[in-house]
């Protein structure tokens, strides 16, 4: 097994090291702050302070700034080592990934995800713990670092339908987030998902909507929990017109530009080729777009396209105007979301699951249009 520490320290001041400009500013940073100085200088109350650097949805987002401001000017790092001590705690949260998946790694997505649960793991004085497992050793990898106390709590990534880890985390007691959602997991655990279902219904609508019926779908790998939630909005939609779904314009394929170029170009040279597609990313669609100009066919006039777009930091949908139409998540958000819920679960066990579900927002761009006319 692989071991990563990403140190608080080192992320908060990646992140967060903003300049210091005033000779009061100076000395306070000179000043180790704790939490209680900095609750005492914005007049609120520690916990409320400890709730808006951590995540938490309840505190409202003008209060967050306002904290999140004081803590960047004068420099606050929650002190790991005092809290180690008093608490017991290994400070420290474990993601484990196996090799088989490695590619998450540098998965934009994966990433995003990890830089906002990062976000929250430095304010809240927390290190993070890439784990790097064989398939045959993820099983025997939360084992340990559940008997060796290596973290405190473990976000689970890419759920399967009816994923194992669930109830394996549930049986040794390490708390837990999952980033999604398992189907057929009948016992209670807590995540946060975006409503894939409702995402693609809305997308598939839309289309419809616009007057297209060869509508096509290439989704991720359909044994992944997300995947599945995709099609089941899509053939919803088709069917709640009075439809078929046909499936000679269904794909599950991992998710890359080139599986994205291929799928798209056989389905192009059907004999009834779509109007449209869906597609589970924004690499796929990439790859959907190639496949449509190949043919000489241009994109938002004789074929519309709509993406899952997780609105990533280093792959913009556009500028100003959005290139893709899309339904779009906020996947940074979900990372800090994640990693807050799992804060909180550390510090205050509870029998009731959080459960946080965030919805997608549609948004119009230059690749969808009115179903071409067909002789």
């Amino acid at each position: 097994m692989q071991e990563f520490f990403l140190f608080s320290g080192m992320l908060l001041t990646q992140i967060e090291s903003p300049a210091i400009t005033s000779g009061i500013e100076i000395a306070l940073a000179a000043h180790t702050m704790n939490l209680k100085e900095l609750s005492k200088r914005l007049g609120l109350s520690p916990t409320t302070v400890s709730r808006a650097l951590n995540g938490y949805p309840e505190v409202n987002e003008i209060t967050r700034e306002k904290v999140m401001a004081a803590a960047r000017r004068y420099q606050y790092k929650p002190n790991s080592r005092a809290i180690r001590l008093a608490t017991g705690r290994a400070m420290a949260v474990g993601h484990v990934i196996p090799i088989a998946t490695r590619h998450e790694i540098v998965n934009p997505v994966f990433a995003d995800f990890i830089a906002g649960a990062g976000e929250t793991y430095s304010r809240a004085g927390y290190d993070m713990l890439l784990s790097i497992v064989p398939d045959d050793d993820e099983e025997k990898t939360y084992y340990d670092l559940k008997s060796r106390g290596t973290v405190d709590g473990i976000i689970v990534h890419a759920p399967r339908e009816n994923d194992s880890r669930i109830n394996l985390l549930l049986e040794i007691g390490l708390p837990f987030v999952v980033h999604g959602r398992s189907t057929s997991v009948l016992q209670p655990y807590s995540w946060v998902d975006v409503n894939n279902r409702r995402s693609f219904l809305r997308a598939t609508d839309f289309l419809l909507d616009l007057g297209h019926r060869r509508i096509a779908l290439i989704n991720g790998l359909e044994f992944m929990d997300f995947a599945i939630r995709r099609r089941k909005g899509y053939v919803e939609a088709i069917e709640n017109r009075g439809f078929a779904p046909d499936p000679a314009l269904m794909a599950s394929v991992e998710m890359t530009e080139g599986q994205g170029f291929r799928i798209a170009r056989a389905m192009l040279d059907q004999p009834d080729p779509p109007t449209a597609f869906i597609l589970s990313s924004m690499i796929l669609a990439l790859g959907a777009r190639r496949a449509i100009e190949d043919k000489g066919l241009k994109m938002g006039r004789d074929v519309s396209v709509v993406i899952h777009d997780d609105d990533l930091s280093y792959m913009k949908n556009g500028d100003d105007v959005p290139i893709f139409t899309a339904t779009r998540s906020a996947v940074r958000e979900a990372g800090r979301q994640a990693a807050g819920m799992l804060l909180e679960i550390i510090a205050n066990p509870a029998p009731t699951p959080i459960e946080r579900l965030m919805e997608a927002e549609l948004i119009i761009g230059q690749s969808t249009g009115p179903a071409p006319h067909r002789p």
